[in-house]
């Protein structure tokens, strides 16, 4: 399973919000669509950054109440991990493990193409399993 597969179910739609925002306007816009993390977007489309429920957190323990006043592009993770659509979803995981993030962008041909998160992965990923079982009882059923 690849990271195409994920985003041919659930879609190539991405929540992004404009550096400039502030932080207030990022918590309430990751409460209202119920994701806990949003990209960063720059110029054509491209990806400047990504910012997640941690980033605030560590903005309000930084910071105080202060932090909420403060623009996105303060608090945000300029260094963005990325996938491409072509990557095992076995690979996802790895990286997502390995940095420690649970959002990553998909990125082709220089484009945003869509987001995974580790609930996609490991959706995926048990998705698979249960498929691999299945054709393992209807082989030796046969």
């Amino acid at each position: 399973m690849y990271v195409y597969d994920i985003l041919a179910g659930k879609g190539d739609r991405v929540v992004t919000i404009a550096p400039d925002a502030t932080i207030q306007e990022l918590a309430a816009l990751l409460l209202a669509e119920r994701i806990g993390a949003a990209i960063v977007q720059g110029h054509d489309d491209t990806v400047a950054g990504v910012i997640s429920e941690r980033d605030v957190v560590g903005g309000l323990a930084r910071h105080g109440t202060r932090c909420l006043d403060m623009a996105v592009r303060d608090l945000m993770t300029e260094l963005v991990i990325y996938c491409t659509p072509g990557m095992p979803i076995e690979e996802v995981m790895d990286l997502m493990t390995e940095r420690r993030v649970r959002h990553l962008p998909v990125v082709e041909n220089d484009r945003l193409a869509g987001i995974v998160s580790i609930g996609d992965a490991v959706k995926a990923r048990i998705a698979q399993f249960e498929r691999e079982a299945q054709d393992l009882r209807q082989y030796i059923s046969a």
